[in-house]
Formats: C-alpha cells, sequence, structure tokens
C-alpha cells in the first residue's frame, strides 16, 4: 500500500484519528490507500462498510447480487424503508459515497463463486466476510488462503456472534477450527432469527480488525475466536491452532485450487414451483417422488401436504435413511431456504 496525499479537508475530517499517536498523519495516509472487500453487505456488512467508509479507507468494494426486503431493515442500517426492492450492493455504494466522496466504492453486484472469487479478491487488500451461508464462508476462506489475503470472518445466530480474523502464514484458518460443515445444520437469519443489534457489534468488531491490520497496531483475532453473548452481554474468548492437517492451510492440503462443493451439488438441484410440483405429482409420477417437509414440529402441525413425511431440517442428517433410494425426495418448507439447504445436504451425500 503506497501512502496518498491528503488534502486539507482530510486533516478535518480524520482530526480525532490524526490526534491518535497509534494513527496520526500517516496511519490515516495508509488507510486513504488501503483497499477492502466487503462481501455480502447486510446485516454484518452494513455497520463494518459503514465505519471502513467513515474511517478513510480508500477503496471499498461491496459483493452482494440480493435485492432490500422489508425484513432486512430490523437489522441492515444501510437502507431505507423507499429503497425495498433496490439491489443491495449498488445502493450501498451510494450510501457510502455520500458519506465521504473522496473514497472510492465499487459495487460488484454478482453471486460469489469458485469462478469468479479469485479476480474479485485480487483487487484488494483485505476480505471482509459477512455472509450467513456456511459453503460461501468455507469458499471465502478457501480462496484467501491460496490467494493470500488476510480475511476477517464473523457469524450471527439468534443473541450470539462469532468473530475471527486470518493472515497467511500468522495463524490458523477458517478450516481449522471448522473442518466440515453443511448448510443444513446452520439456519440463517431467516429461519432462525437474529436480535436486530447484534450484527452491529459483530460488524463493528470486523472493521475494527480490518483498520488494526491496515495500520499494523494492536493484537488481530488471529487463533482467537472471540464469542458475544447479546443476552448476558459478556465475550468470551476461544484459542485455537492451525491443523497440520487442514484440507487448506495444513502441511500436505488436499484443497490445492478454488472449488465449491456447494456448486458442483447445485447441477443435482431442481426448483419446483407449486405448480409445477402441482403438475408432477398428477403425470403419474407421485410414486417415484416423496414429499419431506423439513419445517418445525409446531408448522407441522399447524398444516400439512396430504401425503407428506416429516423429517425437521436440524435431524436430516441423522434420519436421511428413512429416504428410500428408489424415490425423488422433494424438500418443502414455509419459504424455500430450508428446502434449499436441505437439497444441498442430501446432494452432498451422492444419493442424489
Amino acid at each position: 500500500m503506497q501512502p496518498s496525499t491528503l488534502k486539507e479537508p482530510d486533516r478535518a475530517r480524520f482530526a480525532r484519528h490524526i490526534s491518535l499517536s497509534e494513527i496520526g498523519i500517516e496511519g490515516q495516509r495508509r488507510l486513504a490507500a488501503a483497499s477492502v472487500l466487503v462481501v455480502g453487505v447486510g446485516g454484518l456488512g452494513s455497520p463494518a462498510a459503514l465505519y471502513l467508509a467513515a474511517a478513510g479507507v480508500g477503496t471499498i468494494g461491496l459483493v452482494d447480487h440480493d435485492r432490500i426486503d422489508i425484513s432486512n431493515l430490523q437489522r441492515q442500517i444501510l437502507y431505507t424503508t423507499a429503497e425495498v426492492g433496490a439491489g443491495k450492493a449498488a445502493t450501498a455504494a451510494s450510501r457510502l459515497a455520500a458519506l465521504d466522496p473522496q473514497i472510492s466504492v465499487v459495487a460488484h453486484e454478482v453471486r460469489l463463486t469458485a469462478s469468479n472469487v479469485a479476480a474479485l479478491f485480487s483487487q484488494y487488500d483485505i476480505i471482509l466476510d459477512g455472509t450467513d451461508r456456511l459453503a460461501v464462508r468455507y469458499l471465502i476462506n478457501d480462496a484467501c488462503v491460496l490467494g493470500g489475503k488476510p480475511l476477517v470472518s464473523a457469524a450471527i445466530h439468534r443473541f450470539e456472534g462469532q468473530a475471527m480474523t486470518y493472515v497467511p502464514g500468522k495463524g490458523p484458518c477458517y478450516r481449522c477450527l471448522y473442518p466440515e460443515g453443511s448448510d443444513a445444520l446452520v439456519p440463517n437469519c431467516a429461519d432462525a432469527g437474529v436480535l436486530g443489534v447484534l450484527p452491529g457489534v459483530m460488524g463493528s468488531l470486523q472493521a475494527t480488525e480490518a483498520i488494526k491490520l491496515i495500520l499494523g497496531i494492536g493484537e488481530p483475532l488471529l487463533g482467537r475466536l472471540l464469542v458475544y453473548d447479546a443476552l448476558s452481554l459478556s465475550f468470551d474468548e476461544f484459542r485455537f491452532q492451525r491443523r497440520l492437517d487442514c484440507a487448506v492451510c495444513g502441511d500436505t492440503p488436499t484443497i490445492t485450487r478454488i472449488r465449491s462443493a456447494d456448486e458442483d451439488h447445485l447441477s443435482k438441484i431442481t426448483e419446483l414451483t407449486a405448480q409445477q410440483l402441482a403438475e408432477e405429482l398428477k403425470s403419474g409420477r407421485e410414486d417415484q417422488l416423496l414429499l419431506v417437509d423439513v419445517r418445525e414440529p409446531h408448522e407441522w402441525a399447524a398444516g400439512r401436504l396430504p401425503g407428506s413425511v416429516h423429517i425437521p431440517l436440524g435431524t436430516l442428517p441423522l434420519r436421511s435413511t428413512e429416504i428410500p433410494d428408489t424415490v425423488t425426495p422433494v424438500f418443502i418448507c414455509a419459504a424455500g431456504a430450508r428446502s434449499m439447504a436441505a437439497c444441498r445436504w442430501f446432494a452432498g451425500t451422492g444419493r442424489a
């Protein structure tokens, strides 16, 4: 990162930074010369991106292909009611540019995949993971390890948040902490719910870590998982080490190129509308299909489709043997998120 020249208005804007001996003029120049990519401009990405822009980070990239939904506004503070339906990345970029016209904000309105992640990450110094899908977290982690990029990762669930930092050659990666995982076992905010202010805390911590890395100050969360419990208002720290057998950063890694198992499984999944499903059931193939309802027991009790079986999403790995090999499972839920997670998990078993 090459220092840039600060104009006089910048000195006034960042006076509180400049007065800190750990930052000063040179530190503010380093921030102005730095670039950070925020993947996912939702609950975590909103506060993280806002504070990075306010801090004067010179280039901020935003990756998100989603559109703003009314349910997002409870926690995604970059957006307003009037912007419901608009693209998140472009809307967020406009908001950050209005906060500081001197910085460069780039909206990447794309879905992050194994085919584009390397090219995107190569344009930035530091990556922030604000996504809510486990498969994408692994993709981001692997791309950072293989591409030599620092990564600040955070996750939220109901009233709890977690955060950790990876720096190439200096500490363990996300796979060292969680070697394997499945989206089927990790419900997103739509399924599990989340306290609205929780991502504000965790996203701010992510911005803090990124700023520390840029400035080279303090002690980053290397080999430390920070856990925040909003109900007890307490922080705990769990130390972990680099795994010698880690699939991506271990001594003999098995992941040597960017790949996404999730994408491999997607080719085995067919999405059906309610009308298409009705047509399939009337086509004489009903004996070949098995409707698997992955909702929670109270939802099942309130109403169900005739002929369906009930296997809640969290129990699917233990009860998947109840699905005969002679049928094609059709996973159903209320809004689609849980059924898609079930499809991905089932496809990953090789039975699809």
